[in-house]
């Protein structure tokens, strides 16, 4: 276990242990304060009514009267908040002997005997995914990343609408459309092809009260199981998911394993659904339908029926998600969802239904705000829909034009266009990563591109300066002396390296994956002011150059653990 998890439990355990003698039994929680200022905080504000006294003055009494560890160098009283600084030259040769021994593994927290299940991205299967939806396959496989370094088995799901209305409007098209009606696309890949049979079948559908009711009877015929549509569904959306998968493998996600609606069908579990549903006193009637009211449960105005049931008997994609969510739970300890902010309503709904039917493990979610782009920045055709391809072609060819611009007298053509591939992804995923998921993002290339401020680039290019130190020196850097390592700068890098353990640890409970994205800027930040202050290859002892080239290497180790966790490629050059 790492200095660092272990400081936190034991100062954890001892403002218990203080704390209960004073009646407060809520849990501790901890603030990572400014570095001046300590490595852990407890705020007082809590304990003032309790122990009617100022939050300042309780802050002293606890500094006072808890006993010091030996872990712990000095507790400090600042205001309303306990201060607790670790003892420095222990964290020092802790923190470098860890990350040099676990090397890649650093950071990886002791395995856990609990499987998380991450669905993420499970867009409709009918066409490309486009770009306001890049945040979920983003996030949700910088999560699988997470959980997977804090020592979960952790599996990524893809939830497949092979039922509902719009893969019957593509298989209905790709029937009954012409090749010849369907515009030519910029892209040589199958969800591009193929979306265009969507296109055109869905206008056709709004005009013709037939092809209407041929499409509603697609669907009717898989909600009844039937094999043989079932498997034309799946031959009609193929080729979309395999261009989707393309798109995905592109931006380094993976998925383990697609979900199609229809298994729920056929294994009765919808039906048992219902059943239980409408044995709930919350499962009322109206013309047919069966829907829950949720008043009860804090949902207003016209959102308060649930309907699971349609007057015609179909089921809905929420009836069909509830049972879903049942098998997850049997095959999981931990589920986690990952759905844009215009889910929240049929999110809570199933939430309510699974209690109803009295499961416990109830999904955790991350809600994120979609992706939009500045007005004209895109060189897409007017009025055509932004794609994700279209998104990671423009970061690549813009990191080209950095590249070029930076080394392009240095660099052979293929070297360039290798790091600007390397350069643009990590770019893409950072931009969207650094950002809380709830809050909106304007994907800004200036922003995602910038070299000097909080990007990919930014953090990539110290990587790659540690690598080009390490490579310019012979010496031998297994025998060091972090005693030695006594500049400010120093410090502070080594206290940044210390917490990376922390914040896998904190990211994977929270659900925070953009707190790893500013940790690895900051780390970066630190490790930049360490070269500009301290010589490393110039220093003339002997014993400081060999122990500052142990420090580079141990930043340049965590820079690359971290990248990896977001899913960005850490160059050797740049």
């Amino acid at each position: 276990m790492y200095l660092i998890i272990n400081t936190e439990r034991k100062i954890k355990s001892l403002l218990d242990n203080y704390l209960k003698k004073i009646g407060y039994k809520e849990n501790i929680k901890l603030e990572k304060p400014s570095e001046k200022l300590g490595d852990f905080s407890f705020p007082c504000y809590q304990l003032a009514k309790i122990l009617r006294k100022s939050p300042n003055d309780i802050a002293l009494d606890i500094s006072k009267n808890i006993k010091i560890p030996k872990i712990i160098e000095e507790i400090k009283a600042n205001g309303a908040y306990v201060n607790f600084f670790i003892d420095k030259k222990l964290l020092k040769k802790s923190t470098i002997d860890s990350i040099l021994k676990d090397n890649e593994k650093y950071g990886n927290l002791q395995k856990k005997n609990n499987k998380v299940i991450i669905e993420h991205t499970s867009a409709n299967p009918n066409g490309p995914l486009h770009v306001g939806r890049a945040r979920n396959p983003i996030i949700g496989d910088t999560m699988v990343r997470i959980f997977k370094s804090a020592g979960f088995e952790v599996e990524s799901q893809f939830y497949l609408d092979d039922m509902g209305k719009q893969v019957a409007i593509l298989a209905w098209g790709i029937e009954n459309v012409e090749e010849s009606e369907i515009e030519k696309t910029d892209y040589d890949k199958d969800d591009h092809k193929t979306v265009g049979f969507y296109q055109i079948a869905s206008k056709k559908m709004k005009n013709d009260e037939n092809i209407n009711n041929e499409i509603s009877d697609i669907v009717k015929k898989l909600e009844e199981g039937n094999k043989g549509y079932i498997d034309k569904i799946h031959k009609a959306y193929s080729p979309v998911l395999k261009g989707i998968n393309e798109s995905l493998n592109k931006i380094n996600i993976k998925i383990d394993k697609y979900i199609p609606e229809s298994k729920f069908l056929e294994n009765k579990s919808v039906e048992k659904v219902i059943k239980e549903l409408k044995e709930s006193k919350f499962c009322k009637r109206e013309d047919k339908a069966y829907y829950l009211d949720l008043e009860t449960f804090g949902i207003k105005g016209r959102n308060t029926k649930f309907v699971f049931i349609r007057k015609d008997g179909t089921t809905l994609y929420a009836t069909r998600d509830i049972a879903y969510h049942l098998w997850k739970a049997r095959n999981a300890d931990i589920l986690v969802n990952i759905l844009g902010e215009d889910h929240k309503l049929e999110s809570k709904q199933v939430e309510i239904a699974l209690k109803l039917i009295g499961e416990e493990k109830i999904p955790q979610v991350i809600f994120y705000s979609f992706v939009s782009l500045p007005g004209g920045k895109m060189s897409t055709r007017k009025g055509r829909v932004v794609y994700l391809d279209d998104l990671i072609d423009e970061c690549i060819k813009r990191a080209y034009i950095e590249v070029e611009k930076r080394r392009g007298k240095e660099l052979n053509e293929d070297k360039m266009k290798k790091i600007s591939e390397i350069v643009g992804i990590g770019a893409l995923r950072y931009n969207i990563i650094k950002v809380q998921p709830e809050k909106d993002i304007t994907f800004k290339w200036e922003e995602a591109l910038n070299f000097e401020g909080n990007s990919s680039p930014f953090i990539q290019y110290a990587h790659a300066r540690a690598c080009g130190i390490l490579s310019k020196s012979k010496e031998r850097i297994d025998e060091f002396d972090t005693d030695l390592l006594i500049e400010n700068s120093e410090i502070e890098l080594i206290k940044r390296l210390a917490k990376y353990p922390l914040e896998i640890k904190e990211s994977s409970e929270n659900l925070k994956p953009h707190n790893v994205a500013n940790y690895l800027y900051n780390l970066a930040s630190s490790f930049n002011q360490f070269y500009r202050d301290c010589p490393v290859l110039s220093e003339k002892n002997e014993k400081l150059r060999i122990s500052r080239l142990a420090l580079v290497n141990a930043s340049k180790i965590v820079l690359k653990n971290g990248l990896n966790v977001l899913g960005i490629i850490a160059p050797e050059e740049m």
